[in-house]
């Protein structure tokens, strides 16, 4: 990979990286804490949302950021030709070099 690739690489990277923390930042303390008031006037089975996006909520918003990183990321190494399994054109029994 050229420095031009590697840098543009980088930067794609760190891109998606704040993206997410934008995301985990907003739902963690935005909505637990700073718009929780106004997120307690809706109710989920019973519960106050902004109680619930506190206590439950977030936790299924980082599990599901995890796995868009992982997406995006594989997108992104598929766009520079990064492959993790190169040994895949070797022939079975040879050993990829």
């Amino acid at each position: 990979m050229s420095d031009k690739n590697a840098l543009e690489y980088w930067k794609s990277n760190i891109r998606i990286v704040l993206s997410l923390l934008v995301v985990w930042f907003f739902i963690s303390f935005g909505c637990g804490i700073l718009l929780v008031d106004t997120l307690d006037e809706i109710r989920i089975g019973g519960f106050k949302l902004g109680f619930w996006i506190a206590q439950q909520g977030a936790i299924f918003v980082f599990v599901i950021l995890v796995y868009v990183y992982i997406y995006l990321m594989d997108k992104l190494d598929d766009a520079y030709n990064l492959n993790q399994d190169e040994d895949k054109t070797a022939e079975p029994g040879e050993e990829a070099q």
